[in-house]
């Protein structure tokens, strides 16, 4: 029970990451122009979206093992599992990417 609350818990720390990591660059223009009415419709619209390359960031999550205190009778120095998580931003990604020549 106890591995399956860390489990969740380090997921829905990655989670927050991920959207608050996120590099949106806009790459294309919009153009919308809007429809002019009087009593009736004198010109016909056209909407062109802007179109977005998002990228993501990258998360690691794992485990590693550390040494902790853990009481009993006497106190004992014992190595137990604890999550790690590793976050590659989107700006990381980015340099990587131009370091890798793509």
């Amino acid at each position: 029970m106890h591995k399956t609350t860390t489990a969740i818990a380090a997921v829905t720390f990655a989670a927050s990451f991920l959207l608050a990591g996120c590099d949106v660059e806009k790459t294309k223009e919009g153009n919308v122009t809007m429809p002019k009415y009087e009593v009736q419709k004198t010109q016909e619209g056209n909407v062109t979206l802007p179109k977005y390359d998002v990228t993501a960031p990258s998360v690691v999550v794992g485990t590693t093992e550390k040494q902790v205190e853990v009481p009993k009778m006497t106190t004992e120095t014992k190595t137990i599992t604890v999550p790690v998580i590793g976050v590659q931003t989107a700006d990381e990604k980015k340099a990587e990417k131009k370091a890798e020549g793509k």
